[in-house]
């Protein structure tokens, strides 16, 4: 097969080849495609907390899943940017031998709930998942971003029906500059409670498939053929296909309250619930081969009194929805999007303020377990990093 700038024979296998993931955070979007039985190359973070516990598991660990990572590439964080600029030679010699480029550029910028400012300069990064692209001419393509990315900026918005000119979106920035590249661009917003996740989460992705690996003109849509598959792999699974996943089958096993408390396995002189077991089907999933063994990141938060006795009011108000304003003021609350959960639904989407989300039943915030939980993490899956950050460091350090 031949891609612009040469021949490229691409994997035999389009289903379960080699990926590279750019932008990868903590390696949840690497693991789930390991999990679906493709290779990983290599993958680029830049947050040294993030790419630490990406490193811890997909690295060096011992989980059966891991990058073959190439010698000439370092296994430390790097910069989009100044990894492009570097290894351009290598990235060039990698033509052929890569099926898939996946990735999630930062969302900060282009989330509702956020700012939403067109000049914040990380809105431009998906140019450099552009280069890459150009470099590399991976056979397919895979980015996944908030809602946001496919609405436009207000601000500019208006300026530009002014002027009489076409509103443009990031997301359409990105298909244009993929189709130049001689891809068919597609793209869909996927609940993951539909696929299995405890979560109200809303993700906007797209798939690019190169003009030649195409079978023929009339290549249907590939989320055709996510949304087909949907009901079986749910089953594969043992999960509900006529409901979503709700909080309760998701984290009651880490419950303290009623349990025996003991020292926190990755924290000595803090607490954490003692281990029991899983208690449904989806807590099994996640638990896997661990036969019992107690996951890290159950540190329990060390809540004052005060604190504790606002999240006791809390939970009298009602679940699953935010905090009215009337109960925000009679709490003195200033905080938008505090959220007391719902057992039997799936979480709010979780954000990075974990302050907004409590425990259905217990007056406190989450632990990190239970977040990742909520994000389909498996119990195995190790974070690195400080559990929180304070002040100034809060803006600036990934915490657990």
């Amino acid at each position: 097969m031949q891609l612009r700038g040469g021949k490229t024979p691409q994997a035999k296998s389009l289903k379960a080849g080699t990926f590279i993931d750019l932008f990868a955070g903590g390696g949840g979007l690497s693991l789930g495609l390991m999990l679906a039985g493709w290779h990983g190359l290599f993958a680029i973070e830049k947050d040294q907390f993030a790419f630490e516990t990406l490193k811890h598991n997909l690295v060096l660990g011992e989980c059966g899943h891991r990058f073959s990572w190439p010698r000439w590439l370092p296994k430390t964080r790097h910069g989009i940017q100044s990894f492009e600029e570097r290894y351009r030679d290598n990235l060039i010699g990698l033509r052929g031998k890569v099926t898939l480029l996946a990735g999630g550029p930062p969302c900060q910028g282009y989330s509702i709930a956020g700012r939403r400012d067109p000049n914040d300069n990380r809105n431009l990064l998906f140019r450099e998942y552009i280069k890459v692209v150009k470099l590399i001419q991976p056979a397919l393509l895979l980015l996944e971003n908030v809602k946001g990315i496919n609405s436009e900026f207000d601000p500019k918005g208006r300026k530009e029906r002014k002027r009489g000119r076409p509103v443009t979106t990031f997301s359409q920035r990105i298909a244009s500059g993929l189709t130049k590249l001689g891809y068919s661009v597609y793209s869909d917003t996927i609940p993951a409670a539909d696929f299995g996740v405890p979560q109200l989460r809303e993700r906007y992705f797209i798939i690019a498939v190169h003009e030649s690996v195409l079978p023929s003109k009339d290549f249907s849509d590939p989320f055709k053929t996510v949304w087909g598959m949907r009901t079986s792999f749910l089953l594969s699974k043992r999960l509900p296909v006529g409901r979503p996943v709700g909080v309760d089958e998701a984290i009651s096993d880490l419950r303290s309250e009623g349990n025996s408390l003991i020292s926190c396995i990755d924290m000595p002189r803090s607490q954490q619930a003692t281990y029991l077991g899983p208690q449904s089907f989806y807590q099994e999933l996640l638990h896997g081969n661990m036969n019992g063994s107690t996951p890290n990141s159950m540190r329990l938060p060390k809540h004052g009194v005060d604190a504790t006795n606002k999240y006791r009011q809390i939970l009298r108000c009602q679940h699953g929805v935010r905090l009215s304003e009337k109960d925000k003021q009679r709490l003195g609350i200033r905080r938008h999007r505090v959220v007391p959960l719902e057992p039997s639904t799936p979480s709010h989407t979780l954000t990075t303020v974990p302050d907004d989300i409590i425990h259905y039943c217990e007056p406190r915030i989450l632990t990190v377990r239970e977040y990742a939980r909520l994000q389909s993490f498996p119990d195995w899956y190790q974070f690195k990093g400080n559990y929180t950050s304070g002040g100034d460091r809060r803006s600036k350090d990934t915490h657990k």
